[in-house]
């Protein structure tokens, strides 16, 4: 596929015209936009959630949803139809002139393969001294043994700047990233947007990225487009008082004491939690923050029962808890639920959202099987969906409707603790506060004990009564949220060193 000429360096290299996108007798995916891209700038795409961000950027990619089709407008990409293109050559542009980092880059990492072979893998210069120098650049560490380490011993937001990496050594002509912060705290946030802003004018690169943060935009965007107002501002949220209302019905909680874990990767040891105490009671939430890699979610596993703690107990309304998932029994694997940092990858593709929320009811016998669908109906109600959702697939929903129903799988087996993982990280504020809304009041209403993870300083300290303050693996601070969390106005940010005593 030839490279522009230099005479064409000026012109566009993406021009979507009036283009929509909708599943034929199903819901509209991208309602009529527009969008132009040049090299050497970095164009963002906003919009609240549900306004088309994600499927404009994988449309330009030729990449459609299944089932999904365009009823209006056009798409030239460097020169060429993107929709008419033949597969062959739609798979060589893909290949060596457009790279895509999508919002759960995660799950698009082989979780077989070292990180130095992923980012080979798919690199014009392909030796180590390129990969390292990439790595770097993408403000990876390259001498703790991170190069040596698989996907799964990475934090999200190293699993983030590895796909960056990845995208970036096949030097392509336009970078498109979805949601590229999301899960990133403050300070690291603003490196990559440092980063973005260089990329383009030291490789001439065109960059787009769908955003909803308005620092990121601020700082690295030259050109934005914007795909719908949304509902009105949100509202400033007001700090609350830790509390210290008693239990309902004399339960305790969720504990965990002397947790410690650590990763082995090709002979090399790296601990990611250093005897870490944690609690939540019910009716209470829980704050965890600090920067990507201090071990947040790591610790969320490790009360959810997906990692094994090497040192450390856990208890659960002051009784024992088996560490591994596999050894708690029924009632145990019930009472815990987890909501995932990306829904997208947690949710089954060829499941719609009714059979996804049907089978933890079956699963733990929550209701008769003949009220299952009534169930279903009420559990897409508590999360602020339509009943007529349980027969859409998750490629028709928002990122934000995703998240809902994430959260509603999780509520279905009527759990004692929720812990939810940077639920809120991928989405517009306006749906943010609304997703924080929600969880307050089922925690109000059912006593539940909720335990967020959260790089946003804001929502941390408007939504739960106590705080830990992780770095580096280790909890530096906890305490009643008020105390511990500076004001949101505040210079100091999770993904800065700690406030002194």
């Amino acid at each position: 596929m030839k490279r522009l000429r230099s005479s064409d360096r000026d012109a566009p290299l993406v021009t979507v015209t009036d283009l929509e996108i909708r599943i034929p007798d199903g819901p509209v995916l991208l309602p009529r936009a527009g969008l132009v891209v040049r090299r050497g700038r970095v164009t963002a795409l906003t919009g609240p959630s549900g306004s088309g961000k994600s499927t404009l950027l994988r449309a330009v990619l030729g990449d459609l949803p299944p089932g999904a089709r365009v009823t209006h407008g056009s798409a030239r990409v460097l020169g060429h139809d993107v929709f008419a293109l033949p597969p062959g050559a739609l798979r060589e542009l893909r290949r060596h002139r457009l790279a895509y980092v999508g919002q759960d880059p995660g799950s698009g990492l082989n979780p077989r393969m070292r990180v130095r072979r992923l980012i080979a893998e798919t690199a014009a210069e392909p030796g180590p001294e390129a990969v390292r120098r990439l790595l770097a650049e993408c403000r990876l560490p390259v001498d703790d043994g991170l190069p040596d380490r698989r996907p799964t011993a990475l934090s999200g937001g190293q699993q983030r700047r590895v796909a960056l990496a990845r995208a970036l050594a096949r030097t392509p002509d336009v970078l498109l990233l979805d949601e590229p912060t999301a899960g990133l705290d403050p300070a690291l946030r603003d490196e990559i947007a440092e980063l973005l802003r260089r990329l383009a004018a030291d490789r001439d690169l065109a960059v787009v990225l769908a955003c909803h943060d308005p620092a990121l935009l601020d700082r690295c965007a030259d050109d934005v487009t914007d795909l719908g107002s949304g509902p009105a501002p949100v509202r400033a949220p007001i700090p609350r008082p830790g509390t210290d209302a008693p239990a309902p019905d004399g339960r305790s909680g969720l504990a965990a004491r002397g947790i410690g874990v650590t990763f082995t990767q090709g002979g090399r040891a790296h601990r990611a939690l250093h005897g870490v105490d944690f609690a939540v009671a019910p009716g209470t939430a829980a704050g965890i923050v600090g920067p990507s890699g201090s071990g947040k979610t790591t610790l969320l596993r490790v009360l959810a029962g997906l990692r094994p703690a090497g040192t450390g107990s856990l208890t659960l309304d002051g009784r024992p808890l088996p560490a591994p998932a596999g050894r708690r029994d029924r009632d145990q694997l019930r009472r815990v639920q987890l909501v995932p940092q990306n829904p997208l990858g947690a949710l089954n593709p060829a499941r719609t959202i009714g059979a996804t929320l049907a089978r933890p009811l079956r699963l733990h016998r929550v209701v008769p099987r003949r009220r299952t669908a009534e169930h279903v109906a009420e559990l897409l109600g508590d999360v602020g969906l339509p009943t007529g959702f349980a027969d859409r697939y998750p490629r028709e929903l928002s990122g934000g409707q995703r998240q809902r129903v994430s959260i509603a799988r999780a509520l279905a087996p009527r759990p004692d603790v929720l812990l939810c993982d940077e639920v809120t990280s991928a989405l517009d504020p306006n749906t943010a506060v609304a997703i924080m809304d929600l969880l307050t009041r089922l925690k109000d209403e059912r006593g539940l004990a909720l335990a967020v993870v959260s790089h946003e300083p804001h929502l941390v300290a408007a939504y739960t009564d106590t705080v830990h303050l992780l770095h580096a693996g280790r909890v530096t601070h906890s305490g009643p949220t008020g105390q511990v969390l500076p004001p949101p106005t505040s210079p100091w940010a999770p993904g800065s060193p700690p406030p002194p005593d």
